[in-house]
């Protein structure tokens, strides 16, 4: 005989063996008895060898039977437990979300713990980039864009308006406009600047603050190292309260006064169609909810 008998009739077999009895592995199998039989006797013909000694309402194991079940006992249980992974990872929804450096290292992941208590089932995944995704090319499901929108040929959803802070180290004993003219100031660099883009120009105008000599200190290309420099008393800088949420709570930082400077807002967007509709949608709301406390 060259290759495997019959797959049903080896199924039949491996059934019938595990219960001993012909009725219960019909059951398993959602079939007649009788159809169990005839899967047997013929894989017995096809072996030529006798795998059950049959007597009235009970059947046994020849020793043919005991040497070719375990190998299919163990062949039918690794094919049930591949169906059962590949079934839990069908359950399982995968997402992958695009978002600034910042944004992923300062609100993302300080979070990320809590969206998979709410949601379980959805496989987070970050994509962290200053570059605009490309979602045609695969590299993201959904994305977090700060501007003013529209946003061409997407859906987007407005998450939260920015707004920037003079922030520093409490160290520092900034206490009023007027320290910041015996202070360093830090600057982040934009790479598109219009009226609201925040700099300290810009605060020092809506404060009325003359004096500072807006045009120097360390300029800082990624918003996460400004926070960090913030954070290590090297200077004040203009922060996003909501970025550096945490650092104010633990008392690393401070907002010593005012005024705030609005920026653009935050929003949420993804192709039109999408076959993560479902999940983006429960991500916007978890999203929206995180904001709002």
């Amino acid at each position: 005989m060259s290759g495997l008998p019959p797959l049903p009739a080896l199924r039949a077999f491996e059934a019938a063996a595990r219960h001993l009895s012909f009725k219960r592995a019909a059951e398993e199998l959602a079939v007649t008895p009788t159809a169990i039989s005839h899967q047997i006797r013929l894989l017995e013909e096809v072996l030529g060898v006798r795998l059950f000694d049959r007597r009235p309402r009970q059947v046994s194991l020849s020793p043919a039977g005991v040497t070719l079940f375990p190998p299919i006992n163990g062949a039918f249980a690794a094919m049930r437990e591949a169906v059962g992974r590949i079934t839990e990872n069908k359950r399982r929804r995968g997402l992958t979300l695009s978002a600034t450096t910042a944004f992923t290292a300062k609100w993302l992941v300080p979070r990320l713990a809590r969206f998979a208590e709410v949601h379980p089932d959805i496989d987070l995944r970050l994509h962290a980039s200053d570059e605009i995704v490309n979602f045609g090319a695969g590299g993201a499901d959904v994305a977090v864009r700060y501007g003013p929108g529209p946003f061409p040929d997407l859906s987007s959803e407005p998450l939260f308006e920015e707004h920037f802070a003079p922030m520093c180290s409490p160290q520092l004993g900034v206490r009023s406009p007027e320290d910041l003219k015996r202070q360093t100031l830090l600057h982040s660099e934009w790479r598109k600047v219009d009226s609201l883009t925040p700099s300290w120009a810009r605060w020092c105008e809506e404060a009325g603050l003359e004096g500072p000599d807006t045009t120097i200190g360390p300029v800082f290309l990624d918003d996460s190292h400004l926070i960090q420099a913030t954070v290590a008393s090297q200077g004040v800088a203009l922060l996003s309260p909501i970025l550096v949420s945490e650092e104010l709570s633990a008392g690393y930082l401070v907002q010593p006064f005012g005024p705030e400077l609005p920026g653009y807002a935050y929003h949420l967007v993804h192709p039109p169609s999408s076959d993560s509709a479902v999940e983006i949608e429960a991500l916007k709301n978890w999203m929206k909810n995180a904001l709002n406390r």
